[in-house]
């Protein structure tokens, strides 16, 4: 095969619609653009969320509270999803994901407490709620933050 016959696979490619080319195109006087108004001008577009002088939806919605748009939120696992672990074992964010019991741990771990721990482990989180710091050291484990 030779550079100048590769072609490319059929159905891959396709000419674009040539626009205002008269109207046995089908494409023709209006381009496809309707009869008047601003979306047939040149330039004419409205930008995202324009309503046509309607109060727009982002404004007419009450807002409440401060939603910090840097937070980083971390990942929550409960008590009840560790009893996996076998006795003794040290269970921070890359063996819960190796365990399947999260799929990922972008920004930490955070250990809550519901449900009943029944092994003796060492856990490793960003934080722990008091009641499930509680759980882990009742039942003989460990609960470390890092």
């Amino acid at each position: 095969m030779k550079i100048h016959e590769l072609s490319p696979v059929a159905g891959s490619t396709f000419e674009g619609k040539r626009k205002g080319r008269g109207h046995g195109s089908g494409n023709g006087k209006t381009g496809g653009r309707g009869h008047k108004g601003q979306k047939a001008r040149s330039g004419g577009k409205v930008r995202a969320g324009f309503e046509g002088g309607q109060m727009p939806l982002v404004r007419r919605v009450p807002k409440r509270g401060f939603n910090n748009i840097f937070a980083k939120p971390l990942t929550a696992v409960n008590v009840a999803q560790l009893n996996c672990f076998e006795d003794g074992a040290v269970v921070d964010a890359a063996a819960l994901i190796e365990a399947g019991v999260i799929a990922n741990c972008p920004n930490g771990l955070k250990v809550l407490s519901n449900g009943n721990l029944t092994k003796k482990i060492t856990v490793k989180a960003a934080a722990f709620s008091d009641s499930a710091k509680e759980k882990i050291e009742q039942a003989g484990g460990k609960a470390e933050v890092i």
